[in-house]
C-alpha cells in the first residue's frame, strides 16, 4: 500500500485545486448548458481512456458510436467506447446513492468495461496453465514490462485497498491517486485494468467532492502523454511486483504527476463553466411563447410551488396544457418536479430559476 508524505509540493497543488474547486462552487449554469457539457465531457473521457489502451477511432468515430443505435453489432474498438461510456453512465447512478467503493462496485465497473468479452476476461484473473506468466508484455519485444502479483493474493490485497479507502484520513485527491495506483499495480483482472482503475478513481473523485460537476475529462490529460502517465504509474520500479511495486519507495513521483494533471483539468472545467455562466438566452431559446410566458408568470407571481390544476384555473387553460408546458420548462432546469410515490405531486422553481429570477424576467419582457 502507497504511503504519502505530504511534501510542499503536494500540498501546494491540493490548494490549488482546492481554490479551482472553490471558484467553481460560485458559478451557476444554466441546466441544459451543464447536461450538454456532461455529455460532451463523458463522451471525451470515453475516447481518450481507450486511446491510451491503443484504441484506433478517432474522437468523432468515437462520439459516433456512441450515438448510434444499440442493437447494431460492433467491432471490438467501437464495443470498448461504449462501454467506457455506459460504466461513465453506472457511476453517474452510483453516485446518486453515495455507494462506497467496495469489491462489489469494482467488479460491476470491470464487467461493463469487458461486456462482450470471453468470459475468462471478465471477474478477478484466475490461475495460469503451467508454465504460462501472467505478465503485462511489450507488445513490439514481447518481454514481459510488468509481472503482477499472483492471483491468489488479489482478493486479499483488495480487501486491503477497500479498508484503506473507507477508513484513512488521506485527504480525497491523495485517496483518489493511490486507489487509481493500487489498481493498475495489483492488476487484478485479465483485461480491462487501466480503464477501470481510471473509472474507479474518477468515482472517487466525484464521491469526496471533487468530481467538477461532472464537466471536464481527467482521462484527456492522461492522453495527452500516455508515455508520462505510464512512467509516472512504474516510478522506475523493477518488473516483479514483489520487488518494489508494492511498497513503492518514491510514490510521490505518482502523487505529484496525478495531481498535476487534476489541477491542469479543474483549471480547464472553472474556465468552461465560466464561458458558459451566461447562457440564459441559450436555455430560453427551446421555449416557446406560452412556456415562456408560464414561465414569466411563475417567477412575477412568486409561484415557487404549485401544481398544474391550481395554474390552469388561473392561466384558464386544460390542466393537460399546463402538464405539457411544466415537461418543457422542468427539461430546460427551469422548473422541477415534486414526486411522491413515484408520482409527481406539485412543481418547484430550480435553484436555477431563483438565483437568475431577474435576469431571465429581463429576457422574457417582450416573450417570442
Amino acid at each position: 500500500m502507497i504511503r504519502v508524505t505530504l511534501s510542499n509540493e503536494i500540498l501546494k497543488a491540493i490548494s490549488a485545486i482546492d481554490e479551482n474547486r472553490f471558484s467553481l462552487s460560485t458559478i451557476d449554469i444554466p441546466p441544459v448548458t451543464r447536461n450538454k457539457l456532461r455529455k460532451n465531457s463523458k463522451k471525451k473521457s470515453a475516447f481518450s481512456s481507450n486511446k491510451i489502451e491503443g484504441n484506433p477511432l478517432t474522437e468523432q468515430q468515437a462520439d459516433e458510436v456512441i450515438e448510434c443505435d444499440p442493437h447494431r453489432h460492433f467491432l471490438k474498438p467501437e464495443q470498448e467506447i461504449r462501454n467506457y461510456y455506459l460504466a461513465l453512465n453506472l457511476l453517474d447512478e452510483k453516485l446518486k446513492k453515495k455507494e462506497p467503493f467496495s469489491i462489489k462496485l469494482l467488479l460491476e465497473v470491470q464487467a461493463l468495461v469487458e461486456k462482450g468479452a470471453s468470459k475468462e476476461k471478465i471477474g478477478l484473473r484466475g490461475e495460469m496453465p503451467p508454465g504460462v506468466l501472467f505478465a503485462v508484455y511489450d507488445s513490439e519485444t514481447r518481454k514481459p514490462e510488468y509481472i503482477p502479483p499472483e492471483y491468489s493474493d488479489i482478493p486479499e490485497l483488495l480487501e486491503e485497498l477497500v479498508s484503506y479507502v473507507n477508513t484513512t484520513d488521506d485527504h480525497p485527491l491523495i485517496i483518489a491517486a493511490v486507489v487509481h495506483y493500487q489498481l493498475v499495480t495489483i492488476h487484478p483482472f485479465e483485461d480491462g485494468n487501466g480503464r477501470t482503475a481510471r473509472l474507479i478513481s474518477g468515482y472517487l473523485l466525484d464521491y469526496y467532492g471533487y468530481g467538477f460537476g461532472g464537466i471536464g475529462s481527467l482521462e484527456e490529460y492522461f492522453a495527452y502523454d500516455p508515455d508520462e502517465y505510464y512512467r509516472s504509474l512504474q516510478m522506475g520500479l523493477p518488473v516483479l511486483y514483489y520487488n518494489g511495486r508494492n511498497d513503492p519507495p518514491h510514490p510521490e513521483i505518482w502523487i505529484n504527476y496525478f495531481l498535476r494533471m487534476v489541477k491542469l483539468y479543474s483549471g480547464k472545467v472553472f474556465e468552461l463553466s465560466k464561458n458558459s455562466k451566461a447562457d440564459i438566452t441559450g436555455s430560453l431559446s427551446y421555449l416557446n411563447k406560452n412556456e415562456k410566458s408560464m414561465l414569466k408568470l411563475l417567477l412575477e407571481k412568486h409561484f415557487y410551488e404549485f401544481t398544474p390544476v391550481e395554474l390552469s384555473r388561473i392561466m384558464n387553460v386544460t390542466n393537460k396544457t399546463i402538464i405539457n408546458r411544466c415537461v418543457r420548462l422542468a427539461s430546460n432546469g427551469f422548473i422541477v418536479p415534486v414526486i411522491v410515490n413515484t408520482r409527481i405531486r406539485s412543481y418547484i422553481l430550480s435553484d436555477f430559476s431563483k438565483s437568475n429570477k431577474k435576469k431571465i424576467l429581463k429576457e422574457l419582457k417582450d416573450p417570442t
